[in-house]
């Protein structure tokens, strides 16, 4: 039973090649080229007001030199929410719900957030690490807390997201069962459970979006302190 639960989670393989790999891809394929004619459908038109109001509320409380991430950051964010939403399909898989895929992204962009710090305000980023008007008493155990807490970041951006999407991905599936197996005994049980199930889809949709946004919002915060 736990196998069979969990076996939505598994990477599978075509002729030796992972879906994983075509699950990544297809984000980018969604994305509309804008063409040269006066006239654009609405979906080019959305993406483009997307694409433009996007990159500005995200790096607003950011400093100029923040601002040259403005088309990782998008990307990241376009990235994210179409493999989110895609794993609502039926018969699809969700990538982000893998923690090793999360980590690999979490980890070298909050590495490259700390090596800019580093780079342009050395002083100003091992100064987070310990507070203004600290106890001198306190000094050694408040370094040692800031620097686990700085090293966990990337963790935490991983694990939030995997667990968030797991969570609900595992609830659909356990309720959509419980509607299956209810069908042949009782109809209006079946329905009765149908109905929750139609909002917790609902709601999932919502939690896809906002991890996303959650991600790279944490990003750009940590950002912020390194520019």
């Amino acid at each position: 039973m736990m196998m069979n639960l969990f076996h939505q989670f598994a990477s599978t393989t075509f002729l030796g090649v992972p879906l994983i790999l075509i699950a990544m891809l297809a984000p980018w394929m969604m994305v509309v080229t804008p063409s040269n004619s006066w006239t654009s459908c609405r979906v080019v038109s959305l993406q483009s007001q997307f694409f433009k109001v996007f990159p500005k509320q995200i790096l607003l409380p950011l400093n100029t030199p923040g601002h040259n991430w403005a088309f990782l950051v998008t990307a990241l964010m376009t990235f994210l929410l179409a493999m989110n939403l895609l794993g609502l399909l039926p018969y699809t898989f969700t990538p982000t719900t893998q923690l090793s895929m999360n980590l690999g992204l979490a980890i070298p962009l909050w590495l490259s957030t700390v090596i800019v710090g580093a780079r342009k305000q050395l002083t100003a980023s091992l100064g987070h690490l310990l507070p203004e008007g600290t106890p001198v008493a306190l000094i050694p155990a408040l370094i040692i807390i800031e620097t686990i807490s700085l090293f966990i970041r990337p963790l935490a951006l991983g694990v939030r997201l995997t667990a968030n999407l797991t969570a609900g991905h595992l609830l659909i599936h356990l309720i959509s069962m419980a509607t299956a197996a209810l069908l042949p005994t009782s109809v209006l049980l079946s329905l009765g459970t149908l109905a929750p199930l139609t909002i917790l889809l609902l709601l999932e949709v919502a939690v896809a979006m906002i991890q996303a946004y959650v991600f790279v919002l944490l990003l750009s915060l940590y950002l912020q302190e390194n520019t």
